[in-house]
């Protein structure tokens, strides 16, 4: 069941992102169950999912590592309270400052994406008397049954160094003098349920480590398969959790690590997702010639899914205080609506065609499963405001 009610919605600043932290705990929990039925295996948090630093705190507390792709989520990170030696940095464009500060704060690896890189992270390396450990993020061209925005494991993505060049690139790095290769780093896309995706990227791995055995490569101590599960958007309240056994478990079973090496995932959506609501109040129920619109105060500036990928999140409509004396909005009955913000922007649109209970003036709505690349994603457009931030525990 929700969390967030008429009542709790009453006490917010609009539009306002809700944290479940009870739930984010409860999620960390599972997974970690999950990583102990395997030594070997760790799971770093993909920060960029959500960065709020209460949010932070729990997961480092966790005992997970971190995924980051900035040298400002390196900040985070280390201010929330990950060890340096599990906080790993990937992304195709490290600048210079953040190639240093990574190594400054001796973090576990560099996840490499081109020889050029590469070239750079040894050579501020050397200026700084250090050696930089490095993964290669290496191409499996293995696609994935989620939005094409968020594929990122196919041969025409921007993303890693091409299976055909990976022998290549592992053989410079042992060239080099401050850069010692340590693993190798995947990632095919998010939001992905149909576990024949993360079959067949464990499968081609296997294939890229046979491929570096029959060419006298050692083995590397790292294999990081990435993360990418997806949560379910329709029906969060009686499907809170991702499925954590069953992604960990199509690991374990197809897989085959060398002895002696680590296993990383980089689980981001699945963690939070489901923990954070964005709560919105209606200013305007407007009758067009066609549709009927909810005006909410919440725009595509504060959950710019929906406008960027065509997300789906599910909507309800909680009322005000005086809906009716027994609180149940159903009293109501029910109409279709568009749930639309007040950005300057056709795209500014949350959902359409939906039925919700019948809207008024001063309603609260909730957008369900808003806990990842909600509020980090958020921008000033429109000069507005950012949203607020209230997060929960009751235990």
């Amino acid at each position: 069941m929700s969390t967030v009610d008429s009542k709790l919605a009453m006490g917010l600043q609009t539009p306002c992102y809700v944290y479940d932290l009870d739930l984010l705990d409860e999620t960390l929990r599972r997974i970690r169950n999950e990583l102990n039925k395997h030594a070997n295996y760790h799971q770093h948090y993909a920060i960029k999912a959500n960065t709020d630093p209460t949010v932070l705190r729990h997961i480092a507390a966790a005992g997970f590592g971190a995924d980051c792709v900035s040298g400002g989520e390196i900040r985070a990170a280390l201010a929330a309270g990950f060890a340096p030696s599990e906080i790993s940095f990937a992304g195709v464009g490290k600048a210079d400052w953040e190639i240093r500060l990574a190594i400054e704060s001796d973090i576990e690896c560099f996840n490499v994406e081109s020889i050029a890189e590469l070239e750079v992270i040894n050579s501020i390396a050397q200026q700084m008397n250090a050696t930089a450990r490095v993964c290669f993020r290496i191409n499996p061209d293995v696609g994935a049954h989620t939005h094409a925005n968020i594929t990122t494991g196919l041969a025409e993505n921007k993303f890693g160094i091409a299976r055909e060049d990976m022998q290549k690139v592992v053989r410079l790095a042992g060239e080099m003098s401050n850069v010692k290769c340590i693993g190798l780093h995947f990632h095919i896309g998010s939001q992905i349920l149909d576990m024949t995706d993360f079959r067949e990227l464990c499968q081609r791995v296997n294939e890229l480590q046979d491929e570096l055995d029959a060419a006298g490569i050692p083995t590397m101590s790292i294999i990081n398969v990435g993360g990418g599960l997806g949560v379910d958007y329709d029906d969060p309240d009686d499907h809170p959790y991702a499925d954590f056994t069953a992604f960990y478990d199509t690991i374990a079973q197809t897989l085959k690590l060398r002895e002696g090496q680590q296993l990383i995932t980089e689980l981001g959506r699945a963690v939070v997702a489901q923990m954070g609501s964005l709560v919105t109040k209606v200013l305007y129920v407007k009758q067009g010639s066609v549709k009927q619109f909810v005006i909410v105060d919440a725009g595509m500036t504060d959950l710019i899914r929906p406008a960027l990928y065509g997300a789906r999140h599910r909507i309800e409509n909680l009322g005000a205080e005086d809906t009716t004396e027994s609180g149940d909005i159903s009293a109501r009955g029910t109409a279709t609506y568009d749930v639309v913000g007040p950005i300057c922007e056709s795209s500014d649109v949350f959902a359409t065609g939906i039925t919700l209970p019948v809207a008024k003036r001063g309603d609260y709505i909730r957008i369900c499963s808003a806990g990842a690349y909600g509020q980090t994603m958020a921008s000033q457009y429109n000069t507005r405001p950012l949203p607020n931030v209230v997060c929960r525990q009751n235990n």
